[in-house]
């Protein structure tokens, strides 16, 4: 039986930026461990085949848009004894190559913990919060509609864990999902990503999937990321009904 490999990726794809994908790509291949990257390409016409024809990335062209979730979901039977870690990724992300050394190392020294993300920053260098407590449907309204900020400035400041001191590693209700370490056992245990979420709240569902199962979620500020997060639901109404959509159903689903 072949050795496992230390870590295996995902990044699914559709209206990437290719310059800002070639940057992550190059990001996760410069670590120096044995890996996999799976590219999942969800264009119709299955855009990025060809593109990159490279050592340790795997190239799935999906054929049409199934999502986010269902297209990270796609590799679970690749992954399933075959890799110690795997990582959900961002095709905006970069990062330093021992980033992903240094969050293994310590994911490892806690049994307990299914996951473990970075620290994120803009590409201003400006914090992103993203470890956040899990939404209230409050806090969710004041953050699609920025006019209304000010008046909810005590819950938003609340859910966005500015009360703790976020250079600190702790136990997070939820962690955004542009760069999520997991343990692959547990990744697969919990069967990936709620495919009936096509964009949005995916990754604040896995977060309480992980609750579920007695397992944490550790923010590790002692690394850090970029990413460029391009808030698509602030500018395209039709993002925003996906959006609202994903909402309501977390919150039929987990309770208001």
């Amino acid at each position: 039986m072949k050795d496992k490999l230390n870590i295996t990726a995902s990044i699914v794809l559709y209206n990437e930026d290719l310059e800002e994908l070639t940057n992550t790509i190059n990001c996760f291949l410069s670590i120096s461990l044995s890996k996999k990257l799976f590219l999942i390409d969800n264009t119709p016409e299955k855009r990025f085949k060809n593109t990159f024809n490279l050592k340790d990335v795997e190239y799935i062209g999906v054929g049409k848009n199934i999502g986010f979730g269902a297209g990270h979901n796609i590799i679970i039977d690749k992954i399933k004894e075959n890799s110690e870690f795997h990582l959900i990724l961002n095709p905006d992300v970069i990062f330093k190559p021992n980033v992903i050394t240094n969050l293994i190392a310590a994911l490892k020294k806690h049994d307990k913990v299914a996951m473990i993300a970075p620290k994120v920053l803009f590409p201003n260098g400006q914090h992103q919060f993203s470890c956040r407590r899990y939404p209230s449907i409050k806090e969710l309204f004041a953050r699609r509609f920025p006019f209304l900020n000010p008046f909810f400035e005590t819950t938003i400041y609340k859910g966005q864990y500015r009360d703790k001191d976020l250079n600190t590693a702790f136990s997070a209700e939820y962690l955004t999902g542009c760069f999520h370490l997991y343990k692959t056992n547990d990744f697969v245990k919990l069967q990936g990503f709620d495919e009936r979420y096509f964009l949005y709240m995916e990754d604040v569902d896995i977060c309480k999937k992980i609750d579920a199962i007695g397992k944490e979620k550790i923010y590790y500020p002692q690394e850090e990321i970029f990413h460029v997060l391009k808030q698509g639901s602030s500018k395209s109404i039709k993002l925003f009904f996906r959006h609202t959509s994903s909402a309501i159903k977390y919150f039929l689903k987990w309770g208001f």
